[in-house]
């Protein structure tokens, strides 16, 4: 029989009392409650942050029973004062569009509700004044300090981050709602708040001055998501069943699983952790999908990267640095897209120079690299997609048949619709990115900028039965992109090789915008050398 996996659940109620499996977390939770400290994570968006306030929440409402056979269980036994109720205030920003609707509005309806629950009258003054009114009341009549629980935060100033003037609007009005929590500080046991971005001029973070930001944390960069230990612990079962449908083992399932969805790094010596989402997904359906990649793609990243002509290929040349700060902070108003890039899960932590403090950034996983990279594409060069001609699809069925003119064809059509600017001399960083692109989207067949002992050539690609070698020229003819191969014998690293070997020279006409050579040398057994 199958087991129920806990796939989009965000009710740890609804999870504990209808059979879902649930990954013990409450360790965390322990943790964090008796240490009265206000907090803030950031976590990429599906990756269970909604399920921890839950958690938090069921806690504080003193629901023992959900909590049965828990790591928490145990933890809290010599505790008297444990699962005592709290007022709880829970505001979750998910669910609204906020283009369409006021952020007052949206508050306004969360006051009423508490408002009505405490018996609070004469509903007057600011959206500020009636918050702190609402905690100084709960805090009177249950003889409890309450629980502030903020559930992205951020989600109307990410609906509103292309409109600058309400993106302001909600800052202030935010600025004079959360401003209250520091001045209602004695009514107050514990705050909790998420987020996927911490916008650093949001004044929940300059007025919290005692606001702890553990997203960056080595004790908790595993609060979220689901480790390689607590896959193997939890989900034995889901990994065999899986196993048995690839008709492969255990370990070569678990290892296709980690490179698909695992990767995700909150610390440097922190836990790599699996995109829960998506491995939960996986393992249902037991086929390795885009499942959180395609549930919200990176359209305004994407427009603003090509518009400032990021060069895309540091992406895979793993040259994108950051400072602490530049990952934590988010400022709204910088063209500087990594910190979004960070924080919104497109890129995790891959090294960090302690020396000078320096995070290096890549892809986390397979998902992630190319459903990004496939998103990119369009931008460059237009109409792009199976069936249209010059898709990654076709290039592949032709690159594993050897058919050379059909990649030709499908690598002439993609550069013809490389898209225009009004940059002087755009087609050198865009003919390099298309190419990077396209066959970085080959996947395991293709290597871009491979270092040889005698110097690197542009792109190899393999088959099952080929090997094709690339060399790229702007504006010089394809004759000397192939003596290029030849002369610094690019081939020799494959000459006991018994498949084809092709060796390809390319030439781009800038000023025509359109590939303008191509020549072809081949050898059986690569014995051109």
């Amino acid at each position: 029989m199958l087991r129920k996996l806990p796939i989009g659940i965000q009710s740890f109620e609804k999870l504990r009392t209808r059979g879902f499996v649930y990954v013990d977390k409450t360790e965390y939770v322990y943790r964090l409650v008796h240490s009265e400290t206000p907090y803030f994570l950031s976590r990429p968006r599906r990756f269970g942050k909604s399920l921890l306030l839950s958690t938090l929440k069921a806690y504080y409402e003193g629901k023992k029973d959900l909590f049965k056979g828990l790591a928490i269980e145990k933890l809290e036994k010599e505790n008297a004062e444990a699962w005592r109720p709290a007022p709880i205030f829970y505001f979750d920003f998910n669910g609204e569009d906020y283009t369409k609707t006021d952020i007052e509005t949206v508050l306004d309806q969360f006051l009423t509700e508490w408002e009505d629950v405490y018996g609070v009258s004469g509903r007057n003054g600011t959206l500020g004044f009636r918050f702190q009114k609402l905690l100084e009341t709960a805090y009177l009549k249950t003889g409890r300090r309450c629980v502030v629980l903020v559930d992205e935060y951020d989600k109307p100033l990410l609906d509103e981050i292309e409109d600058e003037s309400q993106k302001e609007h909600t800052k202030n009005v935010f600025k004079g709602f959360f401003s209250v929590l520091k001045k209602a500080d004695d009514c107050i046991q514990f705050i909790f708040i998420t987020g996927v971005s911490k916008f650093h001029k949001v004044s929940i973070f300059s007025d919290l001055n005692q606001l702890r930001d553990i997203s960056l944390t080595k004790d908790y960069a595993a609060l979220c998501g689901i480790t390689e230990s607590e896959l193997e612990q939890y989900f034995e079962r889901e990994i065999t069943e899986f196993s048995e449908e690839l008709n492969v083992g255990n370990r070569k399932c678990l290892d296709k699983l980690r490179e698909t969805y695992d990767g995700y790094r909150f610390h440097p010596d922190g836990d790599y952790v699996y995109n829960p989402y998506s491995l939960l997904n996986a393992l249902s359906d037991r086929d390795f999908g885009s499942y959180w990649f395609e549930t919200g793609t990176p359209a305004f990243l994407v427009k603003k990267l090509r518009k400032m002509e990021f060069d895309v290929r540091r992406f895979s040349e793993r040259t994108i640095y950051a400072t602490e700060r530049t990952l934590k902070d988010y400022t709204g108003d910088t063209d500087d897209p990594i910190p979004l890039l960070y924080q919104t899960g497109y890129l995790t932590i891959a090294d960090f120079d302690r020396e000078i403090r320096e995070y290096t950034l890549d892809f986390p996983n397979a998902e992630v690299k190319y459903g990004f990279v496939e998103s990119l594409i369009p931008e460059y060069v237009g109409d792009y997609g199976s069936g249209s001609g010059n898709d990654v699809l076709t290039l592949r069925r032709y690159a594993e048949t050897g058919d050379l003119d059909g990649m030709r064809r499908v690598l002439t059509s993609l550069f013809a619709n490389i898209t225009y600017t009004v940059s002087t001399d755009p087609f050198e960083h865009y003919f390099q990115t298309v190419i990077w692109l396209t066959f970085t989207l080959l996947g395991k067949y293709a290597l871009c900028e491979m270092h040889t002992c005698s110097g690197r050539i542009d792109c190899k690609v393999e088959t099952k039965s080929f090997i094709y070698l690339f060399e790229f020229k702007r504006d010089d003819p394809a004759e000397a992109a192939l003596a290029q191969i030849n002369s610094r014998d690019y081939g020799c690293a494959f000459v006991a090789d018994s498949r084809r070997l092709y060796k390809i020279g390319v030439s781009f006409d800038s000023a025509k915008r359109r590939l303008a050579g191509w020549e072809v040398e081949s050898a059986e057994g690569n014995r051109l050398c």
